[in-house]
């Protein structure tokens, strides 16, 4: 007879392809990478708001998703946005750590062994910045939002104490669109399944609320 346990481990592999997330490490399975096709990523955006809209809403929260050795990994940044009304970023494509932070739930480790793990059963998980996502060569997906002051502080302070919580990750029970998806549920905002790939849940995401 089989026991449950192996048949957990089945499903859990087989679902493999339609979930989950990277971790924060640097290891080749699972590392923030460009994809292969440049089509693929996303170009920023060519939005350039007006100047009262920068004035009332001069913060924003973006929900995202970058490519990875594996099937990939969501996150939001939240901070203020720049001169021109967008996410900061530098000269090179990469984040303004002092205009903007990293969010995101993934496996608190650089060993590949928890992550492989973490579809079977929930492993201990992390909650910043990984790999790769303040990087805007690997991103795949994008929906930002402009946030008034309130409206900031607000998702900032949820997002913050959601951080503290340290639940743990599991590739398809609990991943990390599973996590942003709270956040954009506290936000009102409408979400999909969370067994999509982060790809495709950020910009069924979008879809869902434009």
């Amino acid at each position: 007879m089989v026991s449950p346990l192996v048949r957990l481990a089945a499903v859990a592999l087989l679902t493999v392809a339609t979930a989950g997330c990277t971790t924060g490490s640097s290891n080749t399975m699972t590392a923030g990478a460009p994809i292969t096709s440049p089509s693929s990523l996303i170009k920023p955006s060519a939005y350039a708001p007006t100047a009262d809209e920068k004035v009332a809403k001069p913060y924003f929260i973006s929900f995202r998703s970058r490519s990875a050795m594996s099937y990939g990994h969501s996150f939001v940044i939240f901070g203020k946005r720049d001169e021109q009304g967008r996410v900061p970023m530098d000269r090179n494509g990469v984040l303004r750590p002092d205009m903007a932070e990293i969010a995101g739930l993934h496996p608190a480790t650089s060993s590949n062994v928890p992550y492989t793990i973490g579809h079977v059963l929930p492993v201990p998980s992390e909650t910043g910045p990984s790999d790769g996502d303040s990087e805007q060569a690997y991103m795949t997906a994008q929906f930002t939002i402009p946030l008034t002051e309130a409206q900031y502080r607000d998702v900032a302070a949820y997002i913050h104490k959601r951080q503290k919580d340290s639940p743990l990750w599991h590739a398809v029970l609990y991943n990390c669109s599973s996590w942003i998806g709270e956040i954009a549920q506290h936000m009102g905002l409408k979400t999909p399944n969370s067994v999509l790939f982060p790809k495709e849940y950020v910009t069924e995401l979008k879809k869902m609320n434009s």
